[in-house]
């Protein structure tokens, strides 16, 4: 059932983390998935991270778009998915990978700008466009770049279900356009089936609970711990850019 590079004990560890950071995404309205491809990068093959991360991220968006489905704004769902096309497959056809520091630099301070600088108003067709392909290339890289994206759903000032909807709608949009990019490559995800499937139910279960906690709730209390966590997955972004890079 479960790949036998990993062994029982490591794939039960990955469905329990599946099913805290489907929480946590759910209820804070991001984290979950740098949280989880940080853990699988310490006990999966390195050629299998980002695919086999991707397929269980669909699953746990998708999972919270489900339960979500009415809140979608679906104004920059359009915008979104043209640019993802565009960037994923950039991001496939790229030989070489690109500075890492510098690029954690720069999604640093745009996930700082769009926490704390002016709402994004007429250029939210725009800024939808150029979030599609910037993070839909960089995904193909690193794997987890909800932040980044979460930053220009959160420009809309949507309340706070409105914001995991639609967050979970692009992002489910996201790793579906990745992982069928990787196939496309020649990766093999029949080895995994049984380990993403479990850790996809798991992080269902994670994610009913962590709705119950969103729904407690108010918006404005929601926003301020959505900007802390951007704030400080930022901040984490500077440090490793600046490790990379000095």
């Amino acid at each position: 059932m479960f790949p036998v590079e990993l062994g029982q004990n490591i794939s039960l560890l990955l469905i329990a983390v599946s099913a805290a950071t489907s929480f946590l995404t759910a209820a804070a309205g991001i984290g979950g998935g740098m949280v989880l491809v940080a853990v699988m990068a310490t006990v999966m093959p390195a050629h299998a991270l980002i695919p086999v991360h991707g397929m269980v991220q669909i699953g746990s968006n998708a999972g919270r778009l489900a339960i979500m489905a009415r809140h979608v704004d679906t104004r920059v769902l359009l915008p979104f998915v043209a640019g993802a096309l565009v960037g994923a497959g950039l991001g496939g056809i790229m030989a070489v990978q690109l500075p890492a520091g510098w690029l954690q630099l720069g999604l640093g301070c745009f996930i700082l700008y769009s926490v704390w600088g002016p709402a994004m108003g007429a250029a939210k067709r725009s800024a939808a466009v150029f979030t599609g392909v910037v993070s839909s290339f960089l995904t193909m890289f690193f794997g987890a770049t909800g932040p980044f994206v979460a930053a220009m759903v959160k420009s809309l000032k949507l309340g706070r279900l409105e914001h995991v909807a639609t967050q979970a709608t692009c992002m489910s949009i996201q790793h579906l356009i990745k992982v069928v990019t990787f196939g496309l490559l020649g990766f093999a995800y029949g080895p995994y089936i049984g380990l993403i499937v479990t850790m996809i139910a798991s992080g269902f279960i994670g994610t009913l609970l962590g709705k119950r906690v969103l729904l407690k709730m108010n918006d404005q209390l929601f926003h301020k711990v959505l900007s802390v966590v951007l704030s400080l997955l930022a901040l984490r972004l500077f440090y490793q850019g600046a490790q990379s890079v000095l």
